[in-house]
């Protein structure tokens, strides 16, 4: 029997939802057939399945939430004795198994010290090295498919560590694999908890930056686990008191009239954006334009047989012009070394409405492309952002944002900045307005620009400048066009 464990689906993420199965307990399936299509917190993927065989065990229904690094689906060899779905599709013995491989056996720590859970992500890493599923969706099953096309490490999440890195705190070193109650060094003073058990290296990174002191977290992952969801709960309880039902009840004299839960979708919504509002000091500064040149020229670029780039796609153009000139608004703050980076290209990340709510896949190397090409990569992403096929690299990449909310007939807003990003352009509705020209007041085609900086890379002055060169580009397109 080979158990395929839930792979870790990129950008830090914990779990995935079930949404259906594509095989049946008794299916036959081959390398890389897709079983099963999950819904992360970010997009809906298909799970290539690693090995080939009968399908013994699916673990779990559509709608159940599996962590990962946790049984996904179990296949067996083939061969002529193959039992039937109802007679053996759910064999003990084989989920057994499968506890033992996803690190889950009790009886490897009956003392609690954390040493059955160390074996467990050992060998959760041993799986991932041995590449046997729990690899990134689409970048094969074996070491030697998948090198090639491998996301390269994002700086801002890998920073090169100074020789006085933080990471020798005792809060924050992983669980000794001898751990024992004599050779555990005790917590600080005031903590009751041993050394907590981390495992991932994102998790650590979070909770220092945060100052969260990982002692004081229960862990919500197999066997006492921390992972990130409990890390961003215990940074938004800083600062938002829930209120209880009793609490609600009594302020408004109003019975409930129903309760959602909260998706992964939303809940990393809710972190992100309650982290930036903590995070950055932000700042907004908005201009009035007139659009009339802007909207002539995109429709001088139609033709009988070819529709021309569209206004995003122009926008798109003069905003990537802006940050070349203005480099501080394309990069991140490092607060670990305090420095502030800037971005050697642009991933132009565009927000985006669809029904699983608000995501922002990003343009990559959007410095390098033609209007034309810029038009081509959005209506890609767009189209798969409605469809839910967005990849974690497309909507982790980005290293500032342009935003059109004018498509929500609104004319302006003062957005939220995607962290770790440091800047975001909002772009309202282009309608007919008087307008002074020339002395006399005439009908034009105006919108509103907006953007959100963090006034730790720049001052007002150069986001302003920023602005203005956007809004200059928008009234006089053609001279933009001829610099450029």
């Amino acid at each position: 029997m080979n158990t395929f464990l839930l792979p870790d689906l990129g950008e830090g993420l914990t779990e995935a939802e079930i949404v259906r199965w594509l095989v049946k307990v008794g299916d036959v399936v081959t390398v890389d057939a897709p079983v099963a299509e999950v819904e992360t917190a970010k997009s809906i993927v298909e799970l290539p399945s690693p090995y080939a065989g009968v399908v013994e065990e699916l673990h779990g229904d559509p709608g159940t939430t599996i962590p990962v690094g946790k049984p996904l689906i179990t296949i067996g060899e083939v061969d002529t004795g193959a039992r039937p779905a109802a007679e053996g599709g759910n064999n003990r013995q084989d989920g057994a198994r499968s506890e033992v491989a996803g690190g889950n056996n009790r009886q490897d720590d009956p003392a609690g010290s954390g040493a059955g859970s160390e074996v467990a992500g050992e060998a959760y890493r041993q799986e991932e090295r041995a590449g046997s599923g729990s690899v990134l969706v689409g970048y094969g099953t074996g070491a030697g498919t998948g090198s090639g096309r491998r996301r390269k490490p994002r700086p801002h999440l890998q920073p090169a560590r100074s020789a006085a890195t933080p990471a020798t705190r005792p809060d924050l070193q992983p669980p000794r694999s001898d751990a024992t109650p004599e050779n555990v060094s005790a917590p600080a003073a005031g903590s009751a908890r041993r050394v907590p058990l981390v495992i991932s290296p994102l998790v650590r990174r979070i909770a220092r930056d945060a100052e969260v002191d990982l002692r004081t977290l229960t862990g919500s992952g197999p066997d006492g686990l921390i992972v990130r969801r409990d890390v961003e709960q215990a940074i938004a309880q800083r600062f938002e008191q829930t209120p209880t039902v009793e609490d609600v009840s009594s302020r408004t004299g109003l019975a409930e009239l129903r309760r959602i839960p909260m998706s992964g979708f939303r809940k990393v919504v809710a972190a992100t954006l309650t982290r930036s509002r903590a995070e950055i000091p932000e700042a907004t500064t908005w201009v009035d334009v007139d659009a009339t040149a802007l909207v002539e020229l995109r429709e001088s670029l139609r033709s009988a047989k070819d529709s021309g780039p569209g206004l995003l796609a122009l926008m798109a153009r003069f905003t990537v012009a802006g940050l070349q000139r203005y480099p501080e608004l394309n990069g991140f703050v490092d607060t670990e070394r305090e420095e502030l980076v800037q971005y050697d290209g642009i991933n132009l990340g565009l927000a985006a409405q669809t029904d699983r709510g608000l995501v922002v896949p990003a343009v990559a190397n959007a410095h390098t492309m033609t209007t034309r090409a810029l038009d081509g990569e959005i209506r890609r992403l767009t189209e798969s952002a409605r469809t839910g096929r967005l990849t974690p690299y497309e909507l982790g990449c980005g290293t500032v944002t342009l935003n059109n909310y004018g498509s929500f007939g609104v004319d302006g807003s003062a957005a939220i900045i995607n962290h770790p990003q440091v800047a975001i352009l909002g772009v309202g509705r282009i309608i007919d307005r008087p307008w002074v020209v020339d002395g006399q007041i005439v009908i034009r085609k105006l919108t509103q620009l907006s953007l959100v900086f963090d006034h730790r890379v720049c001052d007002g002055g150069t986001a302003a400048a920023f602005l203005r060169f956007v809004a200059d580009a928008f009234e006089n397109p053609a001279s933009a066009f001829a610099d450029l």
